[in-house]
């Protein structure tokens, strides 16, 4: 678990590392080399012990092996000088990954990217649970992305039945994907701030076929939109001539009305009418 380590200050022991490094020129100068010799290791070992932790930055200390804590908080400190010291940012930071070549639930191959942000929260575990916790956040970040193209399909053209999609399911789709990279991430002492899809397309090798099955979906949908409304217009028209007898139509006659309408009205060019201007018999 993570310690919080306070350092001594180091203005105080720059002060003292002034008052040696005159103690050593006045050794020398006045032919005491023995105490200006001595003072010399100590004036190293104490400046060795100087850092810097600037704000949101952190640095951790280990002596011998044994973790020692973390300074949080920013400022000039003065620590024992034997100790190894990490420094590790605690800023956030984005991860705009590469688009990666998945299959999706139905076994469609998919291009998907992700946008991930974080911070680093527990020290401990970003230093030594991990090896280099950055590449972690990296591979660990994809793996959950290619787990998440897994669950949902592309889109619910093959897959009627699906309620959430890869494509629609935005925010569903988006709250999984962040829930599997905290979980894989927690081991790394990290903070998901936000995770969210970026890029979602068809792969290339069937992008076109897909392209031209969605067109072809949108047609059938509006020719039966077009159908419906043709139909609703032809009975409204044949209610109206009944209603103000305007005309009186047989079967076969309403029959060449209905035709014509139909034609007019769901044909894909406009039609070119031709007048009668004699007898319709």
């Amino acid at each position: 678990m993570e310690k919080h380590y306070s350092g001594l200050s180091g203005y105080f022991f720059l002060f003292l590392e002034i008052v040696l490094l005159l103690l050593i020129v006045f050794g020398f100068m006045r032919g005491m080399v023995a105490p200006a010799v001595i003072l010399v290791p100590v004036f190293i070992l104490t400046l060795i012990g100087f850092t810097v932790v600037d704000p949101n930055q952190s640095c951790v200390m280990v002596l011998f092996g044994a973790y020692k804590g973390t300074i949080k908080s920013n400022g000039f400190y003065w620590v024992n000088p034997f100790f190894v010291k990490k420094k590790i940012s605690l800023r956030a930071r984005n991860f705009d990954s590469e688009t990666i070549k998945v299959n999706d639930k139905l076994g469609n191959p998919i291009m998907i990217g992700l946008v991930l942000v974080w911070k680093v929260e527990d020290t401990f575990k970003s230093a030594f649970g991990v090896d280099e916790f950055e590449h972690f956040v990296v591979v660990q970040s994809e793996a959950a992305l290619r787990k998440l193209a897994g669950l949902y399909p592309y889109d619910n053209i093959e897959d009627e039945s699906a309620k959430v999609t890869l494509r629609d399911g935005t925010e569903e789709v988006n709250n999984e994907l962040e829930r599997e990279i905290v979980e894989r991430l927690d081991i790394a002492g990290i903070n998901v701030i936000e995770a969210r899809i970026n890029h979602i397309a068809y792969a290339q090798e069937i992008a076109q076929a897909m392209l031209k099955r969605q067109q072809a979906t949108a047609i059938v949908a509006a020719r039966y939109k077009i159908v419906e409304g043709a139909v609703s217009m032809v009975e409204m028209a044949l209610e109206q001539l009944s209603e103000k007898n305007i005309v009186d139509l047989d079967d076969d006659k309403k029959a060449t009305m209905v035709s014509n309408l139909m034609v007019v009205l769901c044909g894909d060019k406009d039609a070119t009418p031709i007048v009668n201007t004699g007898s319709i018999y």
